[in-house]
């Protein structure tokens, strides 16, 4: 058998790691989330509303980087269970805005330990090391 090619080899390929780091810690949240029944991704939608209050699903959408097929089905169950409100603008109904509800926001509370349970699951990192990466990694999510 031929030995492969360098850049085919999996050793040398910066999106291994990155792949098996983003399982790792998206596997960490599943039992912090999973008793509020939430997802990772509901949860990071609920992030951006405790902070916003209201927002447009295309505001959403470029904070969290993600598309309005995403979305719209994942806001229309949080609708659906009551901690958010769709609503189309008057002045431009293609645009949707999004306003969290008080069971939405009373829902804080329930995470608010959250990120520092996932924090203390990264000991391998200190401070300074997590705030290299987080700068790294949004350095290569600019366009």
């Amino acid at each position: 058998m031929s030995q492969p090619y360098e850049q085919l080899k999996l050793e040398n390929q910066l999106c291994f790691p990155l792949y098996a780091c983003a399982r790792k810690i998206m596997n960490q949240y599943t039992p912090a989330l999973k008793p509020l029944g939430l997802t990772y991704t509901q949860y990071i939608v609920f992030m951006v509303l405790w902070e916003k209050e209201k927002v447009t699903v295309g505001e959403l959408g470029r904070e969290l980087l993600l598309d309005a097929g995403t979305l719209t089905p994942l806001l229309k169950n949080l609708e659906k269970q009551g901690y958010v409100t769709r609503e189309r603008m008057k002045d431009d109904e293609r645009v949707t805005m999004i306003c969290i509800t008080e069971k939405g926001d009373a829902l804080k509370e329930q995470c608010k330990d959250i990120p520092a349970r996932i924090g203390a699951s990264c000991t391998q990192l200190d401070a300074q090391d997590a705030k290299d990466l987080y700068r790294i990694l949004y350095k290569l999510l600019k366009d």
